[in-house]
């Protein structure tokens, strides 16, 4: 699983996790941020029985990556943004940087400027007179008309 946070600049900071895995004693987070070394980013079990490990990496790229643990066998982060086929005939997990910075860029965007409601009924506003008055019924001491 992916957690993503925008730093100030152009960094991201990555938070990769995987649940419990059978026999993995070592897990370890090799990708293009480090150039595929196998013992390059360590995660750190938890409590749980999970995995995790943080990152920070340059925004407005996407980077492939795996898991390999201590017996050898790679793994998928099946919450990953995208997969995309390998030279070895699987697939490398994919965390997608373009994507979130889009994702973010809408709501770094000011909202549009609105009238404020008191404005927007002072431009409502009718000239005085009869013509702005509303319709009550007829006037005080008239008579009203049968229907018909």
């Amino acid at each position: 699983m992916l957690k993503k946070k925008r730093l100030s600049g152009n960094g991201v900071e990555v938070t990769f996790s995987m649940p419990p895995i059978d026999g993995a004693v070592e897990l370890y987070l090799c990708g293009e941020f480090n150039k595929w070394h196998r013992s390059g980013a360590p995660l750190a079990q938890q409590p749980d029985g999970s995995w995790a490990t943080t990152l920070i990496l340059d925004g407005g790229r996407s980077y492939r990556f795996r898991y390999l643990d201590n017996q050898g066998r790679w793994h998928n982060d099946w919450e990953a943004d995208a997969y995309v086929p390998n030279e070895f005939g699987s697939e490398d997990s994919v965390v997608d940087l373009i994507a979130f910075d889009k994702k973010l860029s809408h709501l770094d965007k000011p909202a549009p400027q609105r009238r404020p409601a008191h404005k927007k009924a002072a431009a409502k506003k009718h000239p005085p007179g009869p013509a702005s008055r509303p319709h009550r019924g007829p006037p005080r001491g008239g008579k009203r008309r049968p229907p018909r």
